[in-house]
């Protein structure tokens, strides 16, 4: 049965790329940040978000236009005194220098520049956010496998037992009520096992969707206890200083400020240097060529806009005030992940040694009343239930044990250092552009 399971994830993975591999967390990991499809399509709003930057630097270098025409014109005026008829000829070539633009190029600039920058944050948020989702999925196929194995031992166990009620059946010393609650037993094992292994088939089938590739050969982590801050207070301090979504939404706020100060620039004359040429043949109805060569400082300078400016200016002071609430907001909800992260740890740290204890004892209780049911001193009754106790406690006792990783690595998350502490390289594209 387990086997033919198994064969059912092996024929879907069959389209995979058979280059990449992964047996430690670590190599999971590296592969999911170079395959997750979230984490792609953030690194390429990144890298778009950079050629804008590019788009407003321009701003600063000059532009050359050429035009050129040719076709037909009727002229009737006091020069021509009639009707004329030309082939009309234009060529014009024209360099422009912006002098002064009221900062509109610097703040946009610096605008972009921001945004860009909250970009490569999200490549970095998205990147922790999908780690974890690794390690998390990593983890289950390793705790659905040690519960398997648990299912196993206990099936073997309860055939055991079988054996020993039908052989005392065989020999007419034991009774059809025990032959008959030991076999009901034994098929509730035999359906635990493949409940257990359904559910480390959809382990493995999560693995794949998060990671990308099939989970073979897994192996238990090392704990990344060691890293973890002492109090509440210290893991709560790294996270506000270094969680990546927080940054983002700070840089979203700079760019908002940008973006208000560039709105100021309409209330600013605008003034270039010019530098034109231009070849005209038979133009207005008089036969010949005209040419002419310019050099200009031209001053712009718009007088009314019926209103467009000062309320484009209002807009972008209104979006500073949602950028910043926004940053508050992202500051409440990056201190509540940690406190919830920190609670499942201390959560789970006063259960296991309790779950330790309850393994214990419970193994002691099956193994004493094993005696005693060979003793005639305990009923078979006795006997069966002790064994689910020691199925029940071994249980309780492997989820805790993976429920401890899985809250390590949450607070790792919590605090934005959750690749940092695997030794996982970020994406290129994550590079802030302001630094």
């Amino acid at each position: 049965m387990k086997f033919k399971i198994h064969g059912i994830v092996g024929s879907l993975l069959i389209t995979l790329p058979l280059f990449l591999h992964a047996e430690t967390l670590v190599e999971a990991v590296e592969v999911m940040i170079k395959t997750n499809p979230n984490v792609l399509a953030s690194i390429h709003e990144r890298q778009a978000a950079a050629e804008e930057i590019k788009q407003a630097y321009a701003g600063y270098l000059p532009s050359v236009d050429l035009a050129v025409g040719t076709g037909w014109e009727m002229t009737d005026s006091p020069v021509t005194q009639g009707e004329v008829h030309y082939n009309r000829d234009e060529a014009s070539l024209q360099l422009r220098q912006m002098l002064f633009d009221g900062l509109e190029t610097k703040n946009e600039v610096r605008r972009l520049t921001a945004r860009t920058d909250s970009r490569a944050y999200n490549i970095i948020g998205t990147s922790e956010d999908k780690a974890l989702e690794a390690v998390e999925s990593y983890l289950n196929v390793l705790r659905r496998q040690s519960l398997v194995d648990l299912a196993i031992t206990n099936l073997e166990a309860h055939e055991r037992t079988h054996d020993q009620i039908k052989l005392r059946s065989e020999y007419g010393v034991g009774r059809k009520a025990d032959r008959d609650q030991s076999n009901g037993r034994l098929a509730l094992a035999k359906a635990n096992l493949i409940a257990e292994q359904g559910n480390l088939i959809d382990a493995e089938t999560t693995y794949l969707r998060v990671v990308g590739i099939v989970a073979e050969n897994l192996t238990d982590p090392d704990s990344p206890r060691n890293l973890i801050p002492e109090t509440l207070d210290e893991a709560i301090a790294q996270a506000i200083d270094n969680h990546p979504v927080l940054k983002s939404a700070m840089a979203d706020v700079e760019s908002s400020n940008a973006q208000y100060d560039t709105a100021r620039a309409p209330f600013f004359p605008r003034v270039d240097f010019e530098l034109g040429t231009t070849t005209n043949n038979d133009i207005d109805g008089i036969n010949g060529t005209n040419k002419d060569i310019t050099a200009m400082f031209r001053l712009r300078y718009n007088l009314l806009s019926g209103g467009r400016d000062s309320a484009r200016r209002e807009e972008t002071a209104y979006l500073i005030n949602q950028a910043t609430e926004i940053r508050n907001n992202t500051h409440r909800q990056v201190e509540q992940s940690m406190r919830l992260s920190w609670n499942a740890l201390r959560t789970v740290d006063m259960q296991r040694e309790y779950f330790d204890i309850h393994v214990e004892s419970s193994k002691r209780s099956r193994d004493a009343y094993q005696q005693q049911f060979n003793l005639g001193q305990r009923t078979l009754l006795d006997l069966l239930d002790s064994e689910n106790e020691v199925f029940v406690a071994s249980q309780d006792y492997v989820n805790s044990q993976y429920d401890e990783y899985i809250a390590l690595y949450r607070i790792l998350n919590s605090m934005g250092a959750l690749l940092p502490s695997l030794n996982v390289a970020l994406p290129e594209a994550s590079a802030i552009v302001s630094k």
